[in-house]
Protein backbone atom coordinates (compact mmCIF):
# COMPACT_ATOMS: atom_id res chain seq x y z
CA UNK A 1 0.00 0.00 0.00
CA UNK A 2 1.80 3.17 -1.14
CA UNK A 3 2.27 5.92 1.57
CA UNK A 4 1.20 9.06 -0.22
CA UNK A 5 1.16 10.83 2.71
CA UNK A 6 4.96 10.50 2.82
CA UNK A 7 7.60 12.92 1.66
CA UNK A 8 11.30 12.41 2.14
CA UNK A 9 12.97 15.99 2.51
CA UNK A 10 14.51 17.81 0.34
CA UNK A 11 18.31 17.62 1.11
CA UNK A 12 19.96 21.54 1.39
CA UNK A 13 22.91 22.62 -0.82
CA UNK A 14 26.24 22.21 1.34
CA UNK A 15 27.51 24.82 3.40
CA UNK A 16 24.08 25.95 4.53
CA UNK A 17 24.01 25.63 8.20
CA UNK A 18 20.65 26.91 9.06
CA UNK A 19 19.38 24.63 6.14
CA UNK A 20 21.15 21.47 7.65
CA UNK A 21 19.34 22.47 11.18
CA UNK A 22 15.82 22.28 9.16
CA UNK A 23 17.38 18.55 7.69
CA UNK A 24 17.31 16.98 11.27
CA UNK A 25 14.23 18.53 12.69
CA UNK A 26 12.53 17.31 8.85
CA UNK A 27 13.94 13.84 9.49
CA UNK A 28 13.01 13.47 13.18
CA UNK A 29 9.62 14.73 12.31
CA UNK A 30 8.91 12.05 9.48
CA UNK A 31 10.83 9.31 11.93
CA UNK A 32 8.97 9.88 15.46
CA UNK A 33 5.56 11.21 13.89
CA UNK A 34 1.95 9.82 14.24
CA UNK A 35 2.08 7.58 10.90
CA UNK A 36 4.80 5.52 12.95
CA UNK A 37 2.34 4.82 15.99
CA UNK A 38 1.56 1.25 16.78
CA UNK A 39 -1.93 0.74 16.33
CA UNK A 40 -3.60 -1.53 18.47
CA UNK A 41 -7.48 -1.46 16.24
CA UNK A 42 -6.17 -3.46 13.42
CA UNK A 43 -4.80 -7.19 12.80
CA UNK A 44 -3.40 -9.33 9.97
CA UNK A 45 -5.47 -12.46 9.85
CA UNK A 46 -4.05 -15.97 8.45
CA UNK A 47 -4.04 -14.93 4.94
CA UNK A 48 -2.14 -11.55 5.73
CA UNK A 49 -5.13 -9.19 4.96
CA UNK A 50 -5.30 -6.04 7.48
CA UNK A 51 -8.84 -6.63 9.26
CA UNK A 52 -10.15 -4.54 11.99
CA UNK A 53 -9.98 -6.09 15.02
CA UNK A 54 -13.75 -6.49 17.33
CA UNK A 55 -13.39 -3.95 20.43
CA UNK A 56 -15.88 -5.12 22.54
CA UNK A 57 -14.21 -9.13 21.52
CA UNK A 58 -11.31 -7.74 22.49
CA UNK A 59 -12.83 -5.96 26.07
CA UNK A 60 -13.80 -9.74 26.72
CA UNK A 61 -10.91 -11.26 26.20
CA UNK A 62 -8.70 -8.80 27.86
CA UNK A 63 -11.30 -8.98 31.27
CA UNK A 64 -11.49 -12.97 31.38
CA UNK A 65 -7.09 -12.51 31.27
CA UNK A 66 -7.16 -10.20 34.51
CA UNK A 67 -9.86 -12.29 36.24
CA UNK A 68 -7.81 -15.27 35.91
CA UNK A 69 -4.84 -13.73 36.78
CA UNK A 70 -6.45 -12.44 39.65
CA UNK A 71 -7.55 -15.66 40.43
CA UNK A 72 -4.44 -17.35 40.32
CA UNK A 73 -2.23 -14.80 42.53
CA UNK A 74 -5.58 -15.49 44.81
CA UNK A 75 -4.76 -19.17 45.26
CA UNK A 76 -1.29 -18.45 45.65
CA UNK A 77 -1.47 -16.31 48.42
CA UNK A 78 -4.05 -18.02 50.46
CA UNK A 79 -2.15 -21.18 49.95
CA UNK A 80 1.28 -20.00 51.19
CA UNK A 81 0.92 -16.47 52.38
CA UNK A 82 -2.12 -15.34 54.38
CA UNK A 83 -5.39 -17.04 55.35
CA UNK A 84 -9.07 -15.70 56.19
CA UNK A 85 -10.78 -17.83 59.37
CA UNK A 86 -13.43 -16.46 61.80
CA UNK A 87 -13.50 -16.98 65.67
CA UNK A 88 -16.26 -18.66 66.76
CA UNK A 89 -16.11 -18.54 70.62
CA UNK A 90 -15.53 -16.34 73.61
CA UNK A 91 -12.18 -17.88 74.62
CA UNK A 92 -9.86 -14.75 73.56
CA UNK A 93 -12.22 -11.88 74.49
CA UNK A 94 -11.26 -9.12 74.43
CA UNK A 95 -8.43 -9.31 72.15
CA UNK A 96 -10.86 -11.26 69.79
CA UNK A 97 -14.85 -11.76 70.48
CA UNK A 98 -17.28 -13.79 68.29
CA UNK A 99 -17.47 -13.01 64.61
CA UNK A 100 -14.52 -11.90 64.04
CA UNK A 101 -12.72 -11.97 61.10
CA UNK A 102 -8.76 -12.81 61.17
CA UNK A 103 -6.03 -12.77 58.63
CA UNK A 104 -3.54 -15.26 59.08
CA UNK A 105 -0.04 -15.22 58.66
CA UNK A 106 1.18 -18.77 56.98
CA UNK A 107 5.21 -18.01 56.88
CA UNK A 108 5.03 -18.38 60.59
CA UNK A 109 6.59 -20.49 62.31
CA UNK A 110 8.49 -21.97 59.15
CA UNK A 111 9.86 -18.72 57.79
CA UNK A 112 9.15 -16.24 60.13
CA UNK A 113 10.09 -16.74 64.12
CA UNK A 114 6.79 -17.47 66.76
CA UNK A 115 7.33 -15.43 69.31
CA UNK A 116 6.00 -15.67 72.97
CA UNK A 117 2.30 -13.36 72.93
CA UNK A 118 2.06 -14.26 69.47
CA UNK A 119 -1.59 -15.16 68.38
CA UNK A 120 -1.94 -18.10 66.19
CA UNK A 121 -4.28 -20.55 64.97
CA UNK A 122 -3.52 -24.10 64.75
CA UNK A 123 -4.83 -27.53 64.00
CA UNK A 124 -6.72 -29.74 66.81
CA UNK A 125 -3.60 -31.59 68.03
CA UNK A 126 -6.46 -34.38 69.01
CA UNK A 127 -9.19 -34.14 71.39
CA UNK A 128 -9.19 -30.58 72.13
CA UNK A 129 -12.67 -30.39 69.90
CA UNK A 130 -15.81 -32.01 70.29
CA UNK A 131 -16.90 -34.17 67.02
CA UNK A 132 -18.70 -31.47 64.51
CA UNK A 133 -21.56 -32.66 62.73
CA UNK A 134 -21.05 -30.98 59.21
CA UNK A 135 -22.91 -28.14 58.25
CA UNK A 136 -25.94 -29.13 55.74
CA UNK A 137 -25.99 -26.68 52.72
CA UNK A 138 -27.44 -26.62 49.53
CA UNK A 139 -25.25 -27.73 46.53
CA UNK A 140 -25.52 -24.20 44.82
CA UNK A 141 -24.30 -22.85 48.00
CA UNK A 142 -21.84 -25.34 48.67
CA UNK A 143 -20.07 -24.71 45.42
CA UNK A 144 -20.07 -21.15 45.79
CA UNK A 145 -18.38 -21.25 49.53
CA UNK A 146 -16.08 -23.87 48.20
CA UNK A 147 -14.67 -21.27 45.86
CA UNK A 148 -14.43 -18.59 47.86
CA UNK A 149 -13.05 -20.14 50.44
CA UNK A 150 -10.48 -21.48 47.98
CA UNK A 151 -9.23 -18.26 46.70
CA UNK A 152 -9.64 -16.77 49.70
CA UNK A 153 -12.20 -14.58 49.64
CA UNK A 154 -14.40 -16.29 52.45
CA UNK A 155 -13.23 -17.20 56.11
CA UNK A 156 -12.78 -21.30 56.30
CA UNK A 157 -15.32 -22.90 58.95
CA UNK A 158 -13.45 -23.33 61.82
CA UNK A 159 -14.41 -26.57 62.92
CA UNK A 160 -11.21 -28.14 63.22
CA UNK A 161 -9.14 -25.14 64.17
CA UNK A 162 -8.51 -22.89 67.68
CA UNK A 163 -6.95 -19.94 68.06
CA UNK A 164 -4.65 -19.17 71.25
CA UNK A 165 -1.94 -16.70 72.75
CA UNK A 166 1.48 -18.72 72.94
CA UNK A 167 2.50 -18.33 76.75
CA UNK A 168 5.54 -20.94 76.36
CA UNK A 169 8.12 -21.53 73.98
CA UNK A 170 10.50 -24.93 73.35
CA UNK A 171 12.01 -25.33 76.63
CA UNK A 172 10.29 -22.47 78.77
CA UNK A 173 9.30 -23.66 82.88
CA UNK A 174 6.11 -22.35 82.67
CA UNK A 175 4.06 -22.41 86.13
CA UNK A 176 0.97 -20.55 87.72
CA UNK A 177 0.45 -18.95 89.81
CA UNK A 178 3.18 -17.09 92.17
CA UNK A 179 1.23 -15.59 95.53
CA UNK A 180 0.19 -12.84 93.34
CA UNK A 181 -1.84 -14.85 90.80
CA UNK A 182 0.86 -13.97 88.26
CA UNK A 183 2.33 -16.69 85.73
CA UNK A 184 5.94 -17.24 86.37
CA UNK A 185 8.05 -17.97 83.10
CA UNK A 186 11.96 -19.21 83.39
CA UNK A 187 11.44 -17.92 86.58
CA UNK A 188 9.89 -14.22 86.14
CA UNK A 189 6.63 -13.38 86.70
CA UNK A 190 4.62 -11.32 84.00
CA UNK A 191 1.84 -8.86 84.09
CA UNK A 192 -0.48 -9.40 81.39
CA UNK A 193 -3.28 -6.60 80.51
CA UNK A 194 -4.30 -8.46 77.69
CA UNK A 195 -6.16 -10.95 79.89
CA UNK A 196 -10.45 -11.08 81.65
CA UNK A 197 -9.45 -12.55 84.95
CA UNK A 198 -12.07 -13.49 87.89
CA UNK A 199 -12.55 -10.92 90.95
CA UNK A 200 -9.23 -12.17 92.71
CA UNK A 201 -7.33 -11.02 89.48
CA UNK A 202 -5.85 -14.27 88.72
CA UNK A 203 -3.97 -14.99 85.77
CA UNK A 204 -5.53 -18.96 86.05
CA UNK A 205 -8.09 -20.72 87.96
CA UNK A 206 -6.00 -24.03 87.74
CA UNK A 207 -2.46 -24.33 88.87
CA UNK A 208 0.42 -25.60 86.43
CA UNK A 209 3.74 -26.50 86.33
CA UNK A 210 5.09 -27.58 82.97
CA UNK A 211 8.17 -27.18 80.92
CA UNK A 212 7.46 -27.26 76.93
CA UNK A 213 9.22 -29.67 74.69
CA UNK A 214 11.04 -28.93 71.64
CA UNK A 215 8.71 -27.96 68.75
CA UNK A 216 5.86 -27.48 70.61
CA UNK A 217 4.29 -24.14 72.67
CA UNK A 218 2.54 -23.76 75.67
CA UNK A 219 -1.10 -21.69 74.66
CA UNK A 220 -3.63 -19.81 76.72
CA UNK A 221 -6.95 -17.74 76.03
CA UNK A 222 -7.44 -14.46 77.16
CA UNK A 223 -10.51 -14.94 78.23
CA UNK A 224 -8.48 -17.25 81.12
CA UNK A 225 -12.05 -18.18 82.91
CA UNK A 226 -13.51 -19.40 79.91
CA UNK A 227 -11.17 -20.91 77.58
CA UNK A 228 -10.30 -24.55 76.75
CA UNK A 229 -6.57 -24.75 76.64
CA UNK A 230 -3.45 -26.23 77.20
CA UNK A 231 -3.87 -26.26 80.64
CA UNK A 232 -7.66 -28.47 79.87
CA UNK A 233 -5.69 -31.05 78.02
CA UNK A 234 -2.76 -32.07 79.94
CA UNK A 235 -4.22 -35.54 80.12
CA UNK A 236 -4.12 -35.99 75.88
CA UNK A 237 -0.79 -37.61 74.20
CA UNK A 238 0.23 -33.79 73.76
CA UNK A 239 0.10 -33.52 77.50
CA UNK A 240 -1.70 -29.85 76.49
CA UNK A 241 0.85 -28.64 74.59
CA UNK A 242 0.63 -27.84 70.54
CA UNK A 243 3.36 -29.42 68.25
CA UNK A 244 4.88 -26.89 65.97
CA UNK A 245 3.44 -28.50 62.70
CA UNK A 246 -0.53 -27.79 63.85
CA UNK A 247 0.31 -24.23 63.66
CA UNK A 248 -1.38 -23.05 60.81
CA UNK A 249 0.13 -19.28 61.38
CA UNK A 250 0.08 -16.00 63.27
CA UNK A 251 -3.22 -13.94 63.62
CA UNK A 252 -2.24 -10.54 63.03
CA UNK A 253 -4.78 -8.92 61.75
CA UNK A 254 -8.52 -8.06 62.72
CA UNK A 255 -10.31 -7.15 58.80
CA UNK A 256 -13.72 -7.33 59.69
CA UNK A 257 -16.60 -6.13 60.81
CA UNK A 258 -15.31 -2.64 59.48
CA UNK A 259 -15.25 -1.05 63.53
CA UNK A 260 -12.55 -3.51 64.53
CA UNK A 261 -10.42 -2.97 61.74
CA UNK A 262 -6.59 -3.49 63.60
CA UNK A 263 -3.43 -5.63 64.32
CA UNK A 264 -3.46 -7.97 66.61
CA UNK A 265 -0.85 -6.49 69.48
CA UNK A 266 1.47 -9.64 70.76
CA UNK A 267 2.16 -7.68 73.99
CA UNK A 268 6.32 -8.56 73.27
CA UNK A 269 6.86 -6.27 76.46
CA UNK A 270 5.03 -8.23 78.59
CA UNK A 271 8.17 -11.26 77.47
CA UNK A 272 10.90 -8.88 77.20
CA UNK A 273 12.64 -10.18 80.65
CA UNK A 274 11.88 -13.40 79.96
CA UNK A 275 14.81 -15.83 79.51
CA UNK A 276 14.93 -18.45 76.82
CA UNK A 277 15.33 -22.04 77.81
CA UNK A 278 17.28 -25.00 75.17
CA UNK A 279 14.30 -28.02 75.58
Amino acid sequence: MPDVDYELPTLAPSGHGDDDDDLIVELFRHTHGPRHRLRDDIALNRKGEIVQRGGFTLFLRDAAIIVVIALVISVIIKTFFLRPFYIPSASMHNTLIEEDRVLVNQLVPDLVPLNRGDVIVFQDPGGWLPAAQPEEKQPVQAVVDGFLEGIGLKPEDAHSHLVKRVIGMPGDHVACCNAYGQIVINDVPIREPYIVTDSRDRASGETFDVTVPEDSVWVMGDNRFNSQDSRAHQDLPTKGFVPYENIVGQAFMINWPMNRIGFIDNYSGVFAAVPSRRP
